[in-house]
């Protein structure tokens, strides 16, 4: 039960990531953003790259906020999934 539990989170921190990197590159297409699905990517991905926004300016054109947002979600995630892990073992789950 409690490697399920596990993997569940693995598997939703992965897919949040692969989210913001399809974000990502999906900025360097002007109407990716305008597309059902980039759309609702861009629903999901940007209240998070919103908070690196406000405190990374753009460097002329070039915005590297979701590369420092990715960077930092991976690290947030491997913290947690430990969290996750210590807790589930604590448990006895």
């Amino acid at each position: 039960m409690g490697l399920t539990i596990f993997q569940f989170g693995q598997t939703l921190f992965e897919a949040y990531y692969w989210l913001i990197l399809i974000s990502i590159f999906g900025s360097w297409f002007p109407a990716f953003h305008s597309s059902k699905i980039g759309g609702w990517i861009s629903k999901l991905v940007e209240p998070y790259l919103s908070i690196f926004r406000r405190f990374i300016p753009p460097l002329g054109p070039i915005d590297i906020s979701p590369i420092v947002a990715l960077f930092v979600f991976n690290y947030l995630s491997g913290f947690a999934l430990e969290g996750l892990r210590r807790s589930l073992n604590f448990i006895g789950v």
